[in-house]
């Protein structure tokens, strides 16, 4: 299923339409504020094994994220945050970055082996409306591209070339960017960067 979407305002019957399909335990493809992900509902067991398949392995050990809609909606799958770390995800968020913090709650039901969770809060109204829809996070992977040179999809329509009949549901949300997310791990004390993407973070870290 194909469904195209303004991403400054999508309307209401296509955000129902995504949670519909998500909470039957479907796959779908949205867009964020880096690249295009596969995504499911949180509360998907099913749906959960199936994304971390696509992936390459099992859930505890497949590198997926999860999204949210705000901070206070973390508070039930991490430990509780430092208060640093805290001013630096309201400071950055929404935007392009995951923050990898320790797991605690909700997060050891659905991943009962890891001990970190990784966390975005993406700025592109299609995911933010769609989690404040259904009240749930998003478990989600990038889509990579097939091609040796280009790591991402960023074409719509290569995406549903190469995706369709792979997920239930693919969201045209407009062309995508080609870099991932900047990662910062504030697992311990500081913050360390594991990944420069298309985050900014000299400042930050400075």
């Amino acid at each position: 299923m194909k469904l195209k979407i303004y991403p400054k305002n999508p309307a209401q019957r296509h955000i129902l339409q995504i949670k519909d399909v998500l909470l039957k335990g479907g796959l779908v493809i949205i867009p964020t504020d880096s690249v295009y992900a596969v995504a499911c509902s949180a509360d998907q067991p099913k749906a959960i094994k199936k994304l971390a398949q696509l992936k390459g392995g099992d859930s505890d050990k497949s590198n997926l994220s999860f999204l949210f809609s705000d901070l206070s909606m973390i508070a039930g799958y991490t430990k509780p945050i430092q208060k640093d770390h805290y001013k630096l995800m309201n400071r950055l968020l929404p935007g392009p970055f995951t923050f990898i913090l320790p797991s605690n709650g909700l997060t050891n039901k659905i991943f009962p082996q890891r001990k970190t969770i990784g966390i975005r809060i993406p700025e592109n109204n299609i995911p933010l409306f769609l989690i404040r829809e259904m009240g749930i996070p998003l478990i989600t992977t990038s889509v990579h591209d097939n091609d040796q040179i280009l790591e991402y999809t960023t074409d719509p329509k290569i995406i549903i070339r190469n995706w369709e009949g792979k997920v239930d549901m693919i969201v045209d949300g407009g062309y995508g960017n080609n870099e991932a997310s900047t990662v910062l791990d504030c697992t311990g004390e500081g913050i360390t960067m594991i990944r420069q993407g298309i985050g900014e973070i000299d400042e930050v870290l400075a």
